[in-house]
């Protein structure tokens, strides 16, 4: 965010307050395709990330987990399965749309009892103090307008001992890896949108959101300045893909 009250809406500045309403666009846009177009732009490799990500997260029988940013679900239910019935979680998210899509995917799974769901908006968590032992936002955080409000409520809500997980693509480590991702998301990425979403332009934006994400290095250094503490991140796939974990001390 600038002075002026404009940010960024992938490589384009516009008015803070527009950006949510943009945001949303695309993810009604694109939540009837969201899995899909998960799985091949990734080549299934997410499935992959999440896991890894949960596994990171330590979760464990009768926790609260906070999933923001959840769309359709993927995490919820990997959670889910390591709270058990003792425990819970929150599938959130700012769009209904995507919330909508991940609520009936789930409970046509079956997971009903002990999972819940909220339209959220991140910068402001409508939950009290020290509530979540867990809170995890998967590839969400690169859309959040201004992202040290957001980190500064996931930590309130949080209980002491309590730990983030930030999973989100993010910046690669090499030159080879940066130029073969390039070429993939800025030439081949918005024409896959284009063919299986009917939207290329979404995908095009989602493409640049990911340029315009914080970098390993400066993201921990945001959530140490948001009051977490023993921040370390872990790269995958080359850096492609970065896991943050941080804790509430």
């Amino acid at each position: 965010m600038t002075k002026d009250n404009t940010t960024h809406f992938g490589f384009k500045q516009v008015a803070t307050e527009e950006k949510v309403k943009l945001v949303r666009g695309v993810f009604d846009s694109v939540a009837e395709k969201y899995d899909i177009m998960n799985d091949l732009m990734s080549l299934g490799i997410h499935r992959i990330w999440k896991r890894i990500a949960v596994q990171l997260s330590n979760v464990r029988q009768g926790e609260r987990v906070l999933d923001l940013a959840g769309g359709t679900g993927d995490l919820t239910s990997l959670f889910e399965q390591r709270v058990g019935k003792t425990g819970d979680c929150v599938l959130a998210d700012i769009n209904a749309q995507m919330l909508r899509t991940g609520r009936d995917r789930l409970i046509d799974k079956g997971l009903a009892g002990n999972i819940h769901y909220a339209q959220v908006n991140a910068e402001c968590l409508p939950f009290a103090d020290n509530t979540f032992d867990c809170v995890c936002i998967g590839f969400g955080l690169r859309n959040v307008t201004d992202k040290d409000a957001a980190l500064r409520s996931m930590h309130r809500v949080l209980k002491p001992g309590g730990r983030v997980i930030v999973l989100e693509f993010s910046h690669p480590t090499d030159k080879v890896t940066e130029k073969v991702y390039d070429f993939y998301s800025f030439k081949l990425l918005p024409k896959i949108g284009k063919i299986v979403a009917k939207d290329e332009d979404s995908y095009r934006y989602l493409a640049e959101s990911i340029r315009m994400h914080p970098k390993q290095i400066e993201l921990k250094q945001m959530m140490e300045n948001a009051g977490f503490e023993r921040c370390e991140f872990f790269n995958m796939t080359q850096g492609i893909v970065a896991v943050h974990r941080a804790y509430k001390i």
